[in-house]
C-alpha cells in the first residue's frame, strides 16, 4: 500500500490557487536580460568556458515569466533563456499601474518587500526586482529587497510575491460576499 501524500496547509493551497498560467503565443512578449555570467568547467584537458543567462518577458499588462539557459555563446545562452521564460508565464493583477496590496515573499537567501505607491510615484526597486516589475507593467510600486542579491533567487522572490498577490474580485468570490463588503467591511 502506497502511504497517502500529507495534506497542505491552507496558505499553500491559496498560493496554488491563485497562479494563473499563461500561453506564450496568444500575447506579445517583451524580454529583458537580466544577468548574464562565465561559467568554467574545469577538465582534464583544460578549462571550458560557457554563459550563464537569467531572462524576465512579460507583455507589461499583467503577464510575466523568468527563466535560465545555458550555451558555448551568449546569443544562444540568452534564446534559451527566452523559451524558457516563455514556458513559466503567469497572470498577476495590478490594478491602476500598481499592485492590489503589499507583499512579503522569500526564496533561497533573498527576501523581498513590495508594497504599492500613488499615481506618478515610479518603480522605486532596484536590479533584478525593477526587470521583474517592469516587464509585468507595474508603473508604481515601492519595492525593496533584503538578504541576498543574488539575482535569479531575487527575480524568483519577486515573481512569487506578485503570483501570491489576489484582487478584490478574487477575495469577494473566495469568502462568498459581495465585492463592496470587501473594500467596506
Amino acid at each position: 500500500m502506497l502511504p497517502e501524500k500529507p495534506a497542505l496547509n491552507s496558505s499553500s493551497k491559496m498560493a496554488n490557487e491563485n497562479i494563473k498560467r499563461v500561453r506564450s503565443s496568444e500575447i506579445e512578449l517583451k524580454d529583458k536580460l537580466v544577468d548574464i555570467r562565465r561559467v568554467v568547467k574545469v577538465t582534464k584537458g583544460g578549462r571550458t568556458f560557457g554563459f550563464s543567462a537569467l531572462v524576465v518577458v512579460g507583455d507589461e499588462n499583467g503577464v510575466v515569466g523568468f527563466g535560465t539557459g545555458k550555451a558555448k555563446e551568449v546569443t544562444s545562452a540568452i534564446a534559451k533563456g527566452i523559451d524558457d521564460a516563455k514556458k513559466n508565464l503567469v497572470k498577476v493583477p495590478i490594478l491602476k499601474g500598481t499592485i492590489p496590496h503589499q507583499q512579503n515573499a522569500r526564496f533561497g537567501g533573498a527576501s523581498v518587500y513590495i508594497q504599492p505607491a500613488s499615481n506618478g510615484t515610479g518603480v522605486i526597486a532596484g536590479g533584478a526586482m525593477r526587470a521583474v516589475l517592469e516587464s509585468v507593467g507595474v508603473t508604481d510600486v515601492l519595492a525593496k529587497s533584503k538578504g541576498s542579491s543574488n539575482p535569479q533567487n531575487v527575480v524568483k522572490a519577486t515573481v512569487k510575491a506578485l503570483t501570491e498577490l489576489r484582487d478584490g474580485l478574487t477575495v469577494a468570490n473566495h469568502r462568498g460576499v459581495s465585492l463592496s463588503k470587501v473594500y467596506n467591511g
